[in-house]
């Protein structure tokens, strides 16, 4: 097992264990408040998209539950502002030396 592979069995493991804390907090049926409010953290911290397929819901009933408790959700998270300038950054540092 390569590095690459093991770095995606241990986020799959975090994934898991997050999705096992979230069914934790109920009791089958309809989903808690507990539920609820644990799902917005994580798309807070993840967004929406992602939390989506973390916790093997749909996308949708996530935004209802952000309606509904009055949860503004950015476009996307925090990091992907970080990382595009990054790849910016380093574009134009590649083009000054004459590639692309």
């Amino acid at each position: 097992m390569n590095s690459r592979e093991l770095i995606k069995a241990m986020q799959q493991q975090a994934y898991d264990e997050m999705k096992e804390d979230f069914l934790s907090l109920g009791h089958g049926g309809h989903y808690t408040d507990k539920q609820k409010k644990y799902a917005i953290g994580l798309i807070d911290e993840y967004g929406i998209r992602a939390t989506s397929r973390i916790l093997d819901l749909p996308r949708r009933t996530l935004q209802r539950w952000c309606r509904q408790y009055d949860v503004y959700v950015k476009r996307c998270p925090a990091w992907v502002y970080e990382w595009a300038e990054k790849r910016r950054r380093r574009r134009e540092f590649w083009q000054r030396r004459g590639y692309y």
